[in-house]
């Protein structure tokens, strides 16, 4: 069995109820902890038939865990799409989420393969979109503690509701009949329909709100905050 405990440690003491991290206490007070946790699993043999909610489990955290790596690498930095006069450094994005850096279960992977190589081609399962955090603003909360094989189904449910109600990522303007949402669900909206005949429907299957969104209403995107998922202790 994979143990988590020391990941779950780490995100218990630096990330709040917000999913804001403390990267400078994390970098100060424990810099080599979660490196030398994911170094343990470098050389891990993960079996084929070990069953689905384990490996989702594992994936989860590890999606996790290297991007928050990533960042106490290069940390301070306000944002993972940083400007240079002005413009988007595009080159610094893709190298965030696209150089193989971590080796995990003997294969050496960046984000991006953990993320559509392995989470969506092999479980095709759209909440995970509500938990892999690419630690900016933008994204879903990080949770403040791991993913357990025995507990992920109820957490990836809790992390759908808690997204999907939260109106920074998702409200409705019953005047106007517009369905404002993240933009996750433009970039992923394939992996949603194959759950939903439709993104308004798949948002009604948890929303807590009690108000009735109109049938077929119309969609608007919102701005992406690509700033750091921080909170500053100093």
């Amino acid at each position: 069995m994979i143990d988590f405990s020391a990941w779950d440690t780490l995100l218990r003491r630096y990330v709040d109820d917000q999913g804001r991290v403390d990267y400078h206490a994390w970098q100060t007070e424990q810099p080599q902890a979660l490196n030398t946790w994911l170094a343990g699993l470098a050389e891990l043999e993960l079996s084929a038939e070990a069953d689905r909610p384990r490996q989702l489990a594992f994936w989860l955290n590890i999606y996790n865990a290297c991007t928050i790596a990533t960042v106490l690498q290069r940390y301070p930095l306000d944002s993972i799409q940083p400007q240079i006069l002005g413009q988007p450094n595009w080159l610094a994005f893709v190298w965030f989420f696209v150089r193989p850096a971590h080796r995990i279960a003997r294969r050496l992977l960046s984000l991006n393969q953990i993320e559509h190589g392995i989470l969506r081609q092999q479980f095709a399962d759209p909440r995970t979109h509500f938990a892999l955090v690419c630690a900016s603003l933008g994204c879903p909360l990080l949770r403040r503690g791991a993913y357990w094989p025995e507990q992920v189904d109820a957490q990836l449910d809790e992390d759908s509701r808690r997204f999907i109600n939260n109106p920074e990522k998702v409200r409705y303007d019953s005047l106007t009949h517009t369905l404002s949402c993240s933009k996750i669900f433009q970039w992923y909206r394939a992996d949603f329909l194959k759950i939903a005949p439709s993104i308004p429907e798949y948002i009604r299957a948890y929303r807590e709100t009690g108000e009735f969104i109109r049938y077929a209403p119309q969609i608007a995107y919102l701005p992406y905050d690509w700033s750091l998922n921080q909170r500053k202790s100093w």
